[in-house]
């Protein structure tokens, strides 16, 4: 029997979240065969880790074109266009139907645990274009298998690799020993066990983005009902007018309501704020409480319970044996960094990319969604919607549709939050730090998490 040629081969995509999935219709709308590997159990498992959490965007702009119309025959018709789903709404109402009509292209439990050149190792060079992908990946129940793939689409997202507490991006002194009281997700208050685990007690919130902001307006909620309940908010910026965001002049309603819930917390007392405050250590009272201890020396008061919501940052250790072109900084495709580097853009325009930008030295593998980005804090879908109608066009040999921009985003396009980041004193005078309106699309990431109030 022959083997397949390399065309013949399936195009792995890693991640069944909604840049995974749309990828999967993009390929199929070409005549190519994916083969979409998730680690969780079902569609979008990582969205589903926040299913309690309402996005910033209506479903309108939350579905992909060619997922539309690969569910168009199953009956499926999108919610209505003008309210704004949960995390479990996505995944339910169209990340999982949509992987249900894709059918066994979508395989689950499987983690993929290398990406390679058949044959050759990152060293090699000598015919190493014309070999087919080999994609290792270990099953649910410990088994290993090796598949074969003519190009690799890596939309496994940033969800599974928080950042740390610590200033300088490592973990804290003690931060791993007292795991046990830390948590680096926004806590679902509506479930009985998380909810007694910060009622009454005195919580540090880490982060000052849209996560922390959701953060503190919960743990607002519960003060109000629970006696004693209390928020640290720790930021390593001073507050500054633009902190709390756009407020009721951002285009993206849901997102300026949530600023404004989170200064109300601070205003009302539910919330206090430690500012310029940069984590170096956790320590443990006689008592068991934690005490966070700056760079600088200052000692906060004993805290219960501590969230930290500084970020994600990408898993590339599957991705050792293939040859990337990564900014020093970012971690994103060399290309695309300069258009997001939130060192230099407050707010700034990421304009609509795909395979050019997205490119690597290794012909094939590509890297899309919100691991594209990286560590830059946000991260738009539509954007990523394009980065695989792109990717696609170029694997499926048209370059034309390939270069060519079909997505029109407003010049606002991204809050990076920033200027340089621990430049509290820029953030003090108004230089960093600001929020200005951004366009109606969703964001993921750091960036997404919106409250659980209306759209």
């Amino acid at each position: 029997m022959n083997a397949p040629t390399t065309d013949q081969l399936p195009v792995v995509v890693i991640g069944a979240g909604p840049i995974g999935l749309a990828a999967a219709a993009h390929l199929v709308e070409r005549g190519l065969e994916p083969l979409v590997l998730e680690a969780g159990p079902s569609a979008g498992s990582a969205v589903r880790d926040w299913a309690h959490v309402r996005l910033f965007s209506p479903w309108a702009e939350v579905t992909d074109p060619a997922a539309e119309k690969l569910l168009a025959p199953t009956g499926w018709a999108r919610p209505a266009g003008a309210t704004c789903p949960t995390g479990g709404d996505w995944a339910e109402k169209y990340l999982q139907p949509l992987a249900d009509t894709l059918g066994d292209k979508v395989r689950y439990g499987a983690t993929v645990t290398g990406v390679a050149r058949a044959g050759r190792d990152r060293i090699v060079d000598s015919g190493r274009d014309e070999q087919p992908f080999t994609v290792h990946i270990q099953l649910a129940d410990g088994h290993e298998e090796r598949i074969t793939a003519r190009a690799v689409i890596d939309a496994s997202g940033t969800w599974s690799v928080p950042s740390p507490m610590g200033a300088d991006g490592l973990p804290a002194l003690g931060e791993k020993a007292a795991a046990d009281r830390i948590s680096y997700r926004v806590p679902d208050l509506s479930d009985p066990a998380v909810r007694a685990r910060y009622a009454g007690k005195r919580t540090a919130v880490v982060g000052s983005g849209a996560s922390a902001f959701t953060a503190l307006a919960h743990l607002a909620d519960l003060a109000k009902e629970e006696e004693a309940t209390h928020t640290v908010w720790i930021l390593r910026r001073g507050i500054s007018t633009n902190t709390y965001g756009g407020g009721e002049a951002d285009q993206l309603p849901a997102r300026g309501a949530l600023g404004l819930r989170a200064k109300a917390a601070v205003e009302s007392g539910h919330a206090g704020a430690a500012t310029g405050f940069r984590t170096e250590a956790v320590e443990r009272d006689t008592g068991g409480r934690l005490i966070l201890v700056a760079e600088d020396g200052r000692r906060l008061d004993p805290v219960d319970e501590i969230i930290v919501l500084t970020g994600f940052r990408p898993d590339l250790s599957f991705l050792s044996e293939v040859r990337l072109d990564l900014d020093e900084r970012l971690q994103a495709p060399t290309a695309l960094a300069p258009l997001i580097d939130p060192n230099v853009h407050s707010c700034g325009t990421v304009y609509p990319h795909g395979v050019n930008e997205l490119s690597h030295p290794e012909q094939d593998v590509y890297l899309v969604g919100m691991k594209s980005y990286g560590r830059a804090p946000t991260f738009l879908a539509m954007t990523g919607y394009e980065q695989v109608r792109s990717i696609t066009a170029a694997i499926a040999g048209d370059r034309e549709a390939a270069e060519r921009v079909e997505l029109t985003l407003p010049e606002t396009g991204v809050c990076g939050g920033a200027g340089l980041f621990d430049d509290s004193e820029a953030d003090q005078d108004g230089e960093g730090g600001g929020c200005c309106a951004a366009p109606s699309t969703l964001q993921i990431g750091v960036g997404a998490l919106a409250s659980s109030g209306g759209c």
